[in-house]
């Protein structure tokens, strides 16, 4: 085969001791900057090996664009079209022939043809471009490739190319002798410069401001990333309302795009016109964008984050790591010096790389494919998806019935494979199949797998999914006010609902399968997700809450008739509140869970503590998950399941709930203090705090619960009885002698002692106490009571621990002021002889 004359590219030095490598070990590694010319070249390099022979090089790209864009580029590069020597496959294209000897590929696709045989028996190569991208498929790729060389085909060769990538634990992976190329590239100047948006300036106006000044500072076409579609199309819209100055075509560039609107982002601008063309990260690398000498970068990033707590993603905006601002960068030095703003302070640190998305993304359609095939456990990861979310995504896979309890793939579970779907929308269209509803789950599965096919203006949302039904298929009629139709979404939607048509080879009429059907369909596919209303909704359809099967709460964000019914399951929300916010739901019937998940249903009595009714509540509830479908009240119930439950009921409204008095506080305030002073007993004091009592209920509340089982009903128990049940028989004699509840002062008088002051406090008019030459106490004399002296109208007139140094010294004091106040009363010159009277004076 003739080789092509090739464009002198910065790659094109490293050509030789690559193909040397590869002549000489399975492995490589190229590492070389964006721009150098790896993706086109180096395919086209290969073709004259030896070791080729008749078989095919395998290219994987992780995104459509970059495949079509790639493909096309090496063809032009040989002088033929697409698909003789070079053709590309993705999942809704394929151009390919018998001559096709390099086939450009998106990376689900090669994950397909392991699994359909692991030898790969057409392909001497694969090659996998722009790994520093980290993406699942990629991963799993070269560890099923990694399995297959070293088990099937010792002759495949494998060739890791990465722009930014720290190439040791990769050549580790693949082995110690493995051969690393490195090409320095080449690329111009590019100055730098920092434009962080003012307080309170969205992104968007920040950049369309940016945009517009380096449209008027600098030649050349500018290439601007933002992280998603709905940036790109406000920028878009400003920037045409405003136009930075003559001759500006505005372009988006996204992966839902058509394949004509990316081609014309892609090439060159029109002759007297420059272009702007608004990309998402799909730009950072692989695609070449003619003549772009200015980058705007926003910095920021979107992608899916999976919790597998929740078994959710949400969709999370974030910062770009440092490798991947170089890269955006980067674009604007390919022809030449060139300028970058970027949207940030200086001073902000970046993540030296983008995290592998297999750490954070949902890992059932991975866990589906480890189990068939079969041997997960010996494959070698450069970073094994983490444990807990794998284990979730098992889960999963049992419910869908993909896999056997003891985690084997099943019959179904190959089917569900074989779909090229998410194992959920896979087990939909599967089921909907069986159910004579193909074209109704297919026309699902399209919607589900885009971009929402309704647009929204601020306020207005309609969650509803059959809507969006109608609207594939022309039937909505008349949308309510504030949506619109998002048509390149459409599109992606219906060209997913025919392929999948396809590969379930039935097309069947829209006749045959009625919106009632919607949420059923979906159910299956998100036996998770299915909701009860735990709040109504009003009559304007506002305030509707739901609980999920998976016990998370959710909720519709804005008023609308679908938070009217009372059983739902929404395929799409977003987990990031305790509530998660639904963007698309469905209404289910109660007929329809009995039957379609009537073996996942459990009878199960529930015993409980109802914080709202403060009673205990006994019910047979019939359960699909965390969901009740139906209760009872429970006759007869178990009292060992009550006496639990008004435990459980008594911790969570605390100690305070019973009936204390102030003589029982002070019962409890007088053996905390034999505690404290570790009054000699024949058993340890026990701790009667608060927080002690409530943490030790079941050790003494028990027997004082029969028959109480509300609040109110706390009233009645004998909590004194309790308490003292706490104290031996011993401890009870020893309370009271060395903790009395009175003291006798000389005038006769039982005064009660006070516990619940800070010390222990006696409280009696001064003339009672005529007479006493000590100061009373308690605990065997160890502890002085603090005695406040009250007047005759029994005001405090002296606080004291010592009653000697007081008739020494403050007494006579307190004398004059008393006997001028209360003159018919009796104050004495000593205290020591004169008589104590509860009288105006002794008898």
């Amino acid at each position: 085969m003739a080789k092509p004359n090739l464009p002198a590219l910065p790659i094109t030095e490293a050509l030789p001791a690559l193909a040397a490598a590869l002549a000489g070990h399975p492995h490589a590694l190229l590492h070389a900057p964006p721009g150098a010319g790896k993706s086109t070249l180096v395919p086209l390099a290969l073709l004259g090996s030896a070791w080729l022979g008749d078989r095919k090089i395998l290219m994987l790209e992780p995104r459509r664009i970059a495949a079509r864009a790639i493909a096309r580029r090496m063809a032009e590069l040989r002088g033929e079209p697409v698909g003789k020597t070079v053709g590309f496959r993705t999942r809704f294209e394929s151009r390919v022939s018998r001559d096709t000897r390099i086939e450009v590929l998106t990376e689900g696709i090669l994950t397909r043809m392991l699994q359909a045989d692991p030898e790969l028996p057409d392909a001497a190569c694969v090659i996998f471009d722009e790994f520093h991208e980290r993406s699942l498929n990629a991963d799993l790729g070269l560890a099923l490739c990694i399995e297959s060389q070293q088990t099937l085909r010792e002759d495949l060769r494998l060739l890791v190319m990465s722009a930014t990538l720290d190439v040791e634990p990769l050549a580790a992976l693949l082995g110690p002798a493995t051969p690393i190329i490195t090409s320095e590239g080449r690329s111009y100047e590019v100055t730098t410069h920092y434009l962080p948006p003012r307080a309170q300036t969205s992104i968007e106006l920040a950049t369309a401001n940016a945009v517009r000044l380096a449209f008027e500072r600098h030649e050349g076409d500018i290439l601007c990333f933002l992280p998603g579609a709905a940036e790109i199309g406000r920028v878009q819209r400003s920037l045409e309302e405003s136009a930075p100055g003559e001759g500006a075509l505005v372009l988006p560039l996204y992966g839902e795009l058509s394949a004509g609107a990316q081609d014309v982002a892609l090439g060159p601008a029109p002759a007297g016109q420059r272009k702007i063309v608004l990309a998402t990260s799909i730009a950072e690398t692989s695609l070449t964008i003619e003549g772009v000498r200015v980058v705007v970068d926003s910095g920021l990033r979107r992608y899916a984050e999976f919790d597998p707590v929740t078994g959710m993603s949400r969709l999370v905006t974030g910062k770009v790591s440092q490798a991947a601002a170089d890269q955006r960068r980067g674009r604007a030095g390919r022809l030449g010096p060139g300028v970058c703003y970027r949207l940030w302070p200086q001073s902000v640190e970046l993540a030296a790389h983008t995290p592998p998305e297999i750490q954070r993304a949902d890992l059932a359609p991975l866990a589906l494919e480890l189990a068939c095939w079969g041997a997960a456990g010996r494959l070698r990861w450069l970073d094994p998806p983490p444990a807990a979310p794998l284990a979730q995504a098992r889960d999963l896979l049992r419910r869908l019935e993909a896999l056997d309890e003891a985690g084997r793939i099943t019959p179904h579970g190959r089917a569900l494979a074989s779909m090229g779907a998410h194992p959920r929308l896979a087990h939909m269209l599967i089921k909907g199949h069986e159910w004579k509803a193909s074209r109704l789950a297919c026309d699902i599965a399209g919607i589900l797998s885009a971009r929402d096919v309704l647009r929204a203006e601020p306020g207005a949302r309609d969650a509803d999914l059959r809507l969006r039904v109608g609207v594939l298929r022309g039937t909505a009629g008349t949308l309510p006010p504030g949506l619109s139709v998002d048509q390149r979404a459409l599109r992606e939607a219906a060209r997913s609902s025919e392929l999948w048509q396809r590969e379930l080879g039935s097309r069947g009429d829209a006749g045959d399968d009625p919106l009632d059907s919607v949420g059923p369909l979906v159910a299956l596919a998100y036996p998770d997700r299915i909701g009860r209303a735990r709040q109504a909704a009003d009559a304007h359809g506002a305030g509707g809450r739901y609980l999920l099967t998976n016990g998370r709460g959710a909720r519709f964000a804005e008023p609308q008739a679908l938070a009217r019914s009372e059983f739902i399951v929404a395929p799409e929300l977003d987990g990031a509140d305790r509530d998660a916010r639904v963007f698309l739901a469905a209404p289910v019937a109660l007929a329809d869970l009995e039957r379609e998940f009537g073996e996942h249903i459990v009878e199960h009595d529930e015993i409980g503590w109802d914080d709202r009714e403060q009673a205990v509540r006994a019910r047979r509830e019939r359960r699909l998950g965390a969901i009740v479908l139906e209760a009872s009240e429970l006759r007869d119930p178990n009292p060992a399941d009550i006496e639990r439950a008004v435990l459980a009921g008594l911790r969570r409204l605390g100690v305070e709930a019973l009936p204390w008095t102030r003589e029982l506080r002070q019962w409890q305030a007088r053996v905390l203090l034999m505690r404290r002073l570790e009054i000699h007993a024949p058993a340890p004091w026990p701790d009667v705090s608060d927080a002690e009592l409530l943490s030790t209920l079941d050790e003494w509340a028990p027997p004082y619960l029969s028959g109480l089982t509300r609040r109110e009903h706390f009233a009645r128990m004998d909590l004194g009885g309790a308490l003292r049940s706490r104290l031996s028989h011993a401890q009870l004699g020893i309370l009271e002698r060395e903790a009395p509840t009175h003291f006798v002062v000389p005038s006769g008088s039982r005064i009660p002692i006070d516990y619940l002051d800070a010390e222990p406090t006696l409280s009696v008019r001064l003339q009672e106490m005529f007479g006493l030459s000590v100061t009373p106490g308690i605990a065997g004399g160890r502890l002085p009571l603090v005695l406040k002296l009250l007047s005759p109208a029994g005001r405090p007139v002296q606080i004291t621990r010592d009653l000697v140094s007081f008739w020494n010294r403050g007494y006579h004091e307190v004398r004059k002021d008393l006997k001028g106040r209360y003159p018919k009363h009796y104050w004495p010159e000593d205290p020591y002889a004169a008589q104590p009277t509860r009288r105006v004076r002794p008898r």
